[in-house]
């Protein structure tokens, strides 16, 4: 088990927690509305608005917002929707950093994450500096004691799926699909009542540095935690590998 997956989960519950500020109903109303611009607002016919709405009630947004984050991204409210931008770097140890971002000002985000990235001891690198090492791919977070069916029966579900892997990590359950997989596997996860808490096309990385030094961590941590906090920056994927016993001082 990575401390990169770890962390993942750790992020996870992280993120329903402090989806209680109103710039973690921004971010998600910038995913509704991207969602809706590249693929329209028929929830039967698009998949990732889906996701994104799936998101929206893990925290509680009201309906009303959700319906006009919708109709901003398909143009029915008028005014500028926000575009999806790729930010890359390099953090304390040589960790490589990759930014989903969404925002209605380029200069605005991109002067934000450099200096986010300045303050913590890292830099802002070219397009294509640290992707290679990332791959996309679904991933769906399930945790096993909300289930109605028991251990043996669940990972016989995500077996059965079509799933490429999964792992345990905490009291998760991590599955890992083929992007273009993973509206399929999740839908047969659903059909075989298993209880998904969240789904999404995320970045995982091909290779990790290891940390096991407090210090490092403590730096690589502060700097994914500051990204994060961005009201413009939707996630941020990192090849860390920092260890159990130093990774649960930060939980």
């Amino acid at each position: 088990m990575s401390g990169h997956s770890k962390w993942a989960g750790i992020k996870h519950k992280k993120a329903i927690v402090d989806a209680k500020k109103g710039k973690e109903f921004t971010k998600v109303a910038n995913m509704i509305t991207i969602a809706a611009k590249q693929g329209g607002g028929d929830l039967k016919m698009n998949f990732s608005l889906r996701l994104a709405i799936d998101k929206a009630k893990a925290v509680n947004m009201p309906a009303a917002n959700v319906d006009r984050a919708i109709k901003r991204g398909t143009g029915e409210l008028g005014g500028v929707a926000p575009e999806e931008l790729i930010y890359e770097g390099y953090g304390p140890a040589g960790v490589a950093v990759l930014i989903e971002a969404m925002t209605d000002n380029r200069n605005r985000t991109a002067s934000e994450i450099r200096s986010i990235f300045s303050k913590h001891g890292g830099n802002m690198a070219e397009a294509g500096a640290v992707a290679y090492i990332f791959e996309q791919k679904g991933q769906i977070n399930i945790e096993p004691k909300k289930q109605q069916i028991d251990k043996d029966n669940l990972e016989l579900a995500v077996i059965d799926s079509g799933a490429d892997d999964f792992e345990y990590s905490g009291d998760e359950v991590i599955v890992y699909t083929k992007k273009s997989d993973l509206q399929e596997v999740k839908e047969f996860l659903e059909f075989s009542k298993v209880k998904i808490e969240e789904a999404e096309v995320t970045y995982i990385p091909k290779n990790e540095i290891k940390i096991n030094d407090e210090i490092t961590a403590s730096k690589v941590v502060k700097l994914i935690d500051s990204l994060e906090e961005s009201e413009d920056v939707t996630a941020v994927h990192a090849n860390f590998d920092i260890s159990e016993e130093v990774l649960e001082k930060f939980n």
